[in-house]
């Protein structure tokens, strides 16, 4: 049985894309609105992908990153300082008598790494620890990182409940992440079968409702005319642009490791769009919050596009090595 759910795992990780565009398809036609309800599921559900993703990581490997943070704050630097100028120029170039529009374009660029970037990371076989130290510390300086944007870009800072954002990332990341590891620690690893098989299959299965979910909230508060046609267009072009940062970010590394430039990629290219509608919709006209809303409609199907293409360049990678021009054996 085991065997079979580890099997049927590896498929679920090669074809999330339909996972996810199925998610978003249900989410359409099982419109719901936000309560705390819902918010609690989405953040237990997300705290058990976290824990899963977890048990295959050690206190170890977290040490190795903290000893050498130049990796997760190059990503910082890329995800705070060169997305939103992109998105900034994007916006003056496709915008320019539109402030507002420009405005919710820089802030879905520069609100904080999606939790989820560790489980993309995690489905990619990338650098677990990487993922979450980088999440980590983006959640840590984000209250200073974040008011900052706000008094250079507007002249002015706003009040945001900054404690209650980070209570809800510590809870789905910081805990389940740490009881995750200790987990490990005890059994000896002796429950990584387990986060491959069981453990993989039932967090594919949470990824659907959280996608599912934020579909169901966020897609009826989209009104579909050409404005909201070209803003997608927009959109999808400046989230893909975000993966590509992380990836071309990675060759200023030493370290080029396969599974160091896949983390990279995730924690660049993906956005908490959850923290950032809230903060649009509470303190901006609606026009600011509509690039965001509609990056979490669609971040979630590019990365699984994304995670599609690195796994099967990290595939062909293994088999064959270019500098070599030889066959060798497929691990």
């Amino acid at each position: 049985m085991q065997t079979f759910l580890t099997k049927f795992n590896q498929w679920l990780n090669r074809y999330m894309f339909v996972m996810v565009t199925a998610g978003i398809a249900v989410g359409f036609f099982i419109p719901l609105i936000n309560s705390p309800l819902i918010s609690a599921l989405a953040t237990g559900l997300f705290a058990y992908m976290t824990f899963m993703s977890a048990l295959r990581t050690t206190f170890q490997d977290v040490v190795r990153i903290l000893t050498k943070p130049l990796v997760p704050l190059w990503s910082m630097f890329l995800i705070h300082g060169i997305s939103p100028l992109v998105a900034w120029g994007v916006g003056l170039w496709i915008y320019p008598d539109n402030f507002y529009m420009r405005l919710g374009l820089l802030l879905g660029s520069t609100i904080p790494i999606a939790v989820t970037s560790v489980i993309w990371t995690t489905i990619a076989n990338g650098d677990i620890a990487l993922a979450l130290v980088t999440v980590t510390l983006d959640t840590l300086l984000i209250p200073i990182l974040f008011p900052a944007f706000f008094i250079i870009i507007l002249g002015t800072s706003i009040a945001i409940d900054y404690g209650n954002m980070v209570l809800r990332l510590l809870l789905m990341v910081t805990i389940p992440s740490i009881l995750g590891m200790v987990i490990n620690e005890i059994t000896k690893g002796r429950l990584e079968n387990f986060s491959v098989s069981v453990g993989g299959v039932t967090s594919k299965i949470a990824s659907f409702f959280v996608v599912f979910l934020n579909s169901a909230v966020v897609l009826p508060n989209i009104k579909w005319d050409i404005s909201a046609v070209k803003m997608m267009i927009v959109v999808v072009g400046l989230v893909s642009a975000n993966y590509l940062i992380g990836f071309c970010g990675s060759y200023l590394l030493k370290d080029r490791r396969q599974e160091v430039v896949t983390a990279m990629i995730f924690n660049v290219g993906m956005r908490n769009t959850g923290f950032g509608s809230v903060i649009a919709i509470s303190y901006f006209p609606a026009t600011v919050a509509l690039p965001i809303v509609l990056t979490l409609l669609f971040q979630q199907p590019i990365a699984a596009v994304v995670s599609k293409a690195i796994m099967k360049f990290n595939h062909q990678d293994r088999i064959i090595r270019p500098e070599e021009g030889t066959l060798t054996r497929s691990s």
